[in-house]
């Protein structure tokens, strides 16, 4: 009857238009997906040319790696007793490795982004103003760690700093209660710091981006 085909053809034409509504959401999905991996890859690359070059670390007063805390107490004494130049040296030599281990961990964010799903897209887009680089910190951080280590290791060795940590861990032994709060095993110290301050530049890019 006309009434059926009246009704039948509504109805083709309300199921037409949920399907292009779909197809619409999808589309936008896919755009905020795609647009935010390619704006991660430029803070990606950004992030990775600040650090990964001479001075990237040592001249940067937010990322720059100096003495573990703990030796932080004997630096000054150390000074004036004419030790500043080993410190310098020591100082300068683990933002060095900094600087060399960085350019590393380029291909290991590129997959961490590539495989970004569309729900992880909606919820970087929506989330807060560290959103992505949280998310990809819990996704490469254990990679890094790993990729940084032997970089870093060779690094140190090259510049002598094991021979230089020595030396002043020797004198910061010598106060009594340094026994129960001993320092950090220097390889693992400049692997965290050099990590630290990369998430720091990389969020300093994200925030360019959101803005």
């Amino acid at each position: 009857s006309f009434a059926e085909s009246k009704w039948l053809k509504d109805l083709g034409n309300l199921a037409e238009s949920h399907m292009e509504s779909a197809k619409n959401v999808s589309l936008s999905d896919s755009k905020i997906g795609e647009g935010l991996k390619e704006a991660l890859k430029v803070g990606i690359d950004n992030a990775i040319k600040v650090t990964g070059k001479t001075d990237g670390y040592y001249t940067n007063d937010l990322i720059k790696i100096s003495m573990p805390p703990k030796l932080q107490m004997i630096e000054k004494p150390l000074r004036v007793v004419g030790f500043g130049k080993q410190i310098d040296d020591f100082v300068l030599s683990m933002n060095r490795a900094a600087e060399k281990a960085a350019p590393s961990a380029k291909d290991i964010f590129f997959d961490a982004i590539f495989n970004v799903n569309i729900a992880d897209a909606q919820s970087l887009y929506k989330g807060g103003p560290s959103a992505a680089t949280d998310f990809l910190k819990k996704k490469t951080y254990n990679k890094l760690r790993s990729k940084f280590a032997p970089i870093v290791t060779k690094a140190l060795a090259e510049n002598d700093v094991t021979k230089k940590y020595q030396e002043i861990i020797g004198r910061y032994q010598q106060i009594p209660f340094a026994q129960k709060y001993p320092a950090p095993a220097i390889e693992d110290y400049v692997v965290t710091k050099s990590l630290d301050g990369l998430f720091v530049v990389l969020g300093q890019e994200e925030a360019k981006i959101r803005k």
